[in-house]
């Protein structure tokens, strides 16, 4: 069995927001949901739902984002 990186989808209030995705990118998409409705026991309906949880997922596990949030914002200096 394949370890995915995200697992049940979150009840969650959502915010509506619209974008465009690569056909490729989409594809994916579709296949992604596929295999974790299998490994789950539950299809995924509607693939676009595993959006939120994968940026979720990169979000918390993308090292310089992390420290770039945890670092006090300081002002750009400007010169006069």
């Amino acid at each position: 069995m394949a370890k995915l990186k995200i697992a049940a989808l979150p009840d969650d209030k959502p915010v509506k927001v619209t974008v465009e995705l690569p056909a490729t990118v989409h594809r994916d998409l579709i296949a992604y949901a596929e295999i974790l409705g299998r490994e789950g026991g539950q299809p995924i309906r509607d693939p676009v739902k595993l959006i939120a949880p994968m940026l979720t997922r990169f979000m918390a596990t993308d090292r310089a984002f992390a420290k770039a949030r945890r670092a006090p914002h300081r002002p750009k200096k400007v010169d006069v």
